[in-house]
């Protein structure tokens, strides 16, 4: 049931309904000048006025307490913004492309040579200082309005407590030491130095919208008084569930602003799903995207005792009901609200405080609540920028597309945070971004960054080997050509860390006739940095695209070290790697094996505060000296590059006790056969390898379901094989013996190259339907859920153990000439 909040309040925030006992004290006007938390009016009724109780504890010498905003802030008087404060139903201006050049800034860094590598350097150490110069001005005191209680004690490295506090990993110098900030913090000294910027851009029909800083602020502090008029409370959720866009950001900087936690929920998530992440934050709101995702709300709602209000931000709403909001009448419930009781939410909150929830895609059992904390978010979008070395908007704004779901980390991480820091323009993608109109978008915008994750990238991979299949011979010859010398030629700057060296003439022509072209064509003539992670990705799409000369910079972390630990840069990146630690992260190995194989552990500020809740995991996570353990297995180079070598969860332990990691032989298998999309390795406590195939097919455009079809690509490599196949359906189960063979003969040569008879793949099937989201086999961010796989394939894996292996027995014969 949806609970209405309680309307009668007093300007200052107290509850008059419940409190009739401050009506009548004598000491009302001293009661109301402090920060009074509305929950413990019972521990101030029993200590008789003696004391007033605030809502926060006294800093430790780890725990910082920043400055509350100033009277006349960043922004003038805060009362005055209430009254003035905008939205996206008001405050919008027409905003077209900045720049018409059509050459990418890394293509004119490149030509200019070593000498403007010094120059940049130089300019970016002088914007890092001024950065560091706006960030040391901030005064780490309380505030002098509020009383100092007795000491509390002194909070250790981890909390699983929504309302607690932890020690910050700080350093005695360079970014470990940097002075821990609030959202509050960073979002109002970028106002202070980027307010006229655009900071928010998306597409109303054929119309381009946008906010700048000073207007995205003003939105985002109207939002946190609704909220705070619905009746949100401290440490409770609210919850946001639809597809990136303006609504979404406002509402996780308004849920934050207002002392609440911020979670993104997966738009893929089942009502069951939406209803655990939304009971587990306690969410008091509900920010959905349309009718659709409203359904699975209510479906649910009565199970949610907590919740309060919905939200619904986009297309109009389809029935009323009570405590159900559009985002204009939502918006209209704080903007007339006093500013003085989010101020006063604003000035108690603490960098070592929780803002913001992220919840595991849940392979093995429920989502878990990763509680990252206002530093987590505000430190590692500092480091990471300085490690990227990106530009702040004064010298050139850097602009990216926001089209990942923003309920992962990495999306929030590059969209809303390292964004906001450098002044930098986020552009929002169409909902139907990754069913074909991303392209369109980055054609319109230009980004000078982007991040995909692998299966973005090898979409474009597929679509571009198709359109070249397409082409005259004279095309593809020319083309071919132009990536055989593209791929020696950044093979060679790879290898010499990114000196620019002697460049072959052949090289700038084949970027003139090939490269500029394919650049444009992708929307990335601008970008400079395209990044890949939150999941594996093969070196036959690396390859392909540093043939095409647009390397892919590798990251890699997760959502409970904020997302980056590594990160790949143009100077300093090898195909593979993950990268080089990020400024202020240490990283360590630990049990490695005799080849320098082990357990990869973070250390540094950007690592989470612990599991909502979940003390007991929290612990499995963080070992008693504090770092935190990825469960993925690596390994460095003599360079200092990290490489990933498997996951210590998926490792297969075979049956005679050989360990095998999964990764690499199924990522062989894709390159050696280039047919296959999935490739899921079986043999955990069994006396072989097995392996379960999929086939590249076509895409429902509107669901993302696999279909049946052959995906254009897998038909012109069925049409050299021999085969005539033109859906899945002919493929699958050994039906095609042309396919069957060259899988076959791929197979074995990945078995060739196996370290051991207990490396080697025995038995394997083409199944009937490729993995997808939508099925299950795949989490938000493509990764291969293999429990899920096994449970749903249970019957074919253990047919694959009935026999001997080998490739001709009755359970895998070759189908008859």
């Amino acid at each position: 049931m949806v609970h209405a909040p309680v309307e009668a309040t007093s300007p200052y925030g107290i509850n008059l309904v419940l409190f009739p006992i401050y009506l009548r004290s004598t000491t009302l006007p001293t009661i109301l000048k402090c920060y009074i938390d509305v929950y413990d009016w019972l521990e101030v009724v029993a200590k008789a006025f003696a004391m007033v109780y605030v809502t926060v504890c006294e800093p430790t010498a780890e725990a910082v307490v920043m400055e509350p905003p100033r009277p006349d802030g960043f922004l003038g008087s805060p009362c005055g913004a209430g009254d003035s404060a905008a939205s996206l139903d008001d405050v919008v201006v027409d905003t077209a492309n900045e720049s018409s050049e059509e050459e990418s800034t890394g293509e004119r860094e490149e030509e200019i040579g070593d000498h403007n590598e010094v120059t940049c350097s130089a300019k970016a150490t002088e914007v890092l200082a001024e950065q560091t110069s706006n960030t040391q001005t901030v005064n780490a005191q309380r505030p002098n309005s509020l009383p100092v209680p007795a000491a509390a004690a002194e909070p250790g490295l981890w909390t699983s407590q929504g309302d607690g506090e932890v020690k910050l990993r700080m350093g005695d110098s360079g970014m470990a030491a940097e002075t821990p900030l609030t959202i509050h913090q960073i979002f109002t000294s970028t106002v202070e130095r980027f307010g006229s910027y655009t900071a928010l851009g998306w597409k109303e029909g054929e119309q381009q919208k946008s906010l700048n800083y000073r207007e995205y602020y003003q939105t985002c502090r109207t939002a946190a008084k609704s909220f705070l008029k619905l009746g949100l409370q401290r440490y409770h959720g609210v919850g946001i569930l639809g597809f990136n866009s303006a609504e979404w950001f406002i509402a996780d900087i308004g849920a934050i602003l207002a002392g609440g936690f911020a979670v993104g929920i997966y738009t893929t998530n089942s009502p069951d799903a939406c209803q655990y992440v939304a009971e587990n934050c306690k969410a008091n709101i509900l920010v959905v995207e349309n009718h659709k995702q409203l359904q699975k709300i209510l479906q649910v709602e009565d199970k949610l005792p907590h919740l309060k209000a919905i939200i619904q931000y986009k297309d109009a709403l389809q029935e009323k009901r009570p405590n159900l909001y559009t985002w204009a009448e939502f918006m209209e419930l704080g903007r007339d609200e006093s500013d003085a009781p989010l101020d006063a939410i604003i000035s108690s909150q603490k960098p070592n405080q929780c803002c913001t929830l992220i919840y595991t895609s849940g392979t093995t059992g429920q989502p878990k609540g990763v509680m990252l904390s206002h530093d987590n978010l505000t430190w590692t979008a500092l480091s990471t920028i300085r490690h990227v070395r990106l530009t702040d908007a004064t010298q050139a704004q850097e602009v990216v597309v926001s089209y990942l779901p923003l309920s992962h980390i990495a999306a929030q991480m590059v969209d809303i945070w390292v964004t906001m820091k450098v002044g930098g323009a986020t552009y929002f993608a169409q909902p139907d971004a990754l069913k074909g109109s991303l392209v369109n978008t980055l054609k319109e915008v230009r980004p000078t960054a982007f991040m995909g994750v692998p299966r973005v990238w090898e979409k474009m991979q597929e679509k571009m080997k198709s359109a070249g299949a397409k082409s005259s011979t004279v095309r593809r010859k020319v083309a071919a050509w132009a990536k055989d010398v593209g791929l020696q030629t950044n093979l060679s700057k790879m290898n010499q860390n990114g000196a620019v060296g002697h460049t072959p003439l052949s090289y700038h022509i084949a970027k003139k006739l090939v490269f500029k072209k394919v650049r444009k064509a992708l929307g990335l003539d601008r970008c400079s940095k395209c990044y890949t992670g939150a999941a594996p990705i093969t070196k036959d799409t690396l390859e392909f695209f540093l043939s095409l000369n647009v390397p892919l910079y590798e990251l890699y972390g997760m959502s409970e070290n904020t997302g980056p630990h590594t990160i790949s840069l143009p100077e300093a990146f090898k195909l593979t790697s993950c990268g080089k630690t990020i400024p202020g992260c240490k990283t360590k190995l630990h049990n490695p094996d005799e080849e320098g194989n082990g357990e990869i552990c973070f250390w540094g500020r950007h690592v989470f505060m612990g599991y909502l809740n979940m003390a007991e995991k929290t612990e499995e996570a963080l070992d008693a000296e504090g770092w935190l353990h990825s469960g993925d297995l690596g390994k460095h180079d003599q360079n200092g590059f990290l490489f990933i070598t498997g996951r210590i969860k998926e490792l297969i332990i075979t049956a005679g006790g050989e360990n095998i990691p999964p990764v690499p032989i199924e990522d062989a298998v894709k390159d050696a056969v280039p047919l296959i999309s999935n490739a899921m390795l079986i043999g955990d406590k069994r006396k072989f390898l097995s392996m379960l195939l999929t086939i590249k097919c076509n895409v429902n455009g509107d669901t993302g379901d696999p279909e049946d079809e052959l995906s254009p690509e897998a038909v012109e490599l069925c049409r050299r094989l021999g085969s005539n196949a033109m859906r899945v359906s002919e493929i699958a189960s050994g039906r095609d013996r042309a396919v069957h063979t060259a899988i076959q003969e791929g197979i074995n040569r990945v078995n060739e190259k196996a370290p051991s008879n207990a490396q080697r793949i025995q038995k394997w099937i083409i199944l009937d339907r490729d993995f997808s989201v939508g099925g299950g086999e795949l989490g938000p961010t493509m990764k291969l859920k293999r429990p899920v796989v096994a449970k749903m394939y249970k019957e074919q894996i253990e047919n694959f153990y009935k026999e001997l292996p080998t490739p001709t027995t009755p359970d895998n014969p070759l189908p008859p000439k």
